[in-house]
């Protein structure tokens, strides 16, 4: 029995050898799975930074670009606005212009009719001066 507490012993020693290497590789694998960890949890980090910041910049953008079409839309609209005044006046203008032709239309119109109707009488005088004539003309024969 002697030579099992020895045996048994050197399997002690033997089991706490193992043990130990087994300790220190678990704890290897410990501390490199800790650092797999935070290395991961530190990417992790960087690409939430990364990504807030390319948000924040597509909301920036996308604010500019809809403040550049408010202010595209606003021009457009005031010069519609401006072409129309533009319009307006010149359609008045133009309704003046048509007021002041058919004015003087109707007054050289009144004018062609005051001349036919001096025409009708000078030519009604020369024919009664004709009638005239020949009454003479026959008086005298």
């Amino acid at each position: 029995m002697s030579e099992e507490p020895g045996k048994t012993r050197a399997q002690i020693e033997d089991a706490e050898r193992r043990l130990v290497a087994a300790a220190d590789v678990a704890a290897a694998a410990e501390r490199r799975a800790t650092a797999e960890i935070e290395t991961l949890e530190a990417n992790l980090e960087e690409e939430r930074d990364r990504s807030a910041k390319a948000l924040q910049e597509l909301r920036r953008r996308h604010e500019e670009e809809l403040r550049r079409e408010r202010d595209a839309k606003t021009k457009a609209i005031s010069a519609a606005e401006e072409r129309l005044t533009e319009i307006e006046a010149h359609a008045e203008a133009a309704e003046k212009r048509v007021q002041e032709a058919e004015r003087r239309a109707e007054k050289t119109a009144e004018g062609i009719a005051d001349t036919k109707a001096e025409a009708r009488e000078a030519a009604a005088a020369w024919l009664r001066g004709q009638v005239e004539a020949i009454r003479r003309e026959a008086g005298r024969q």
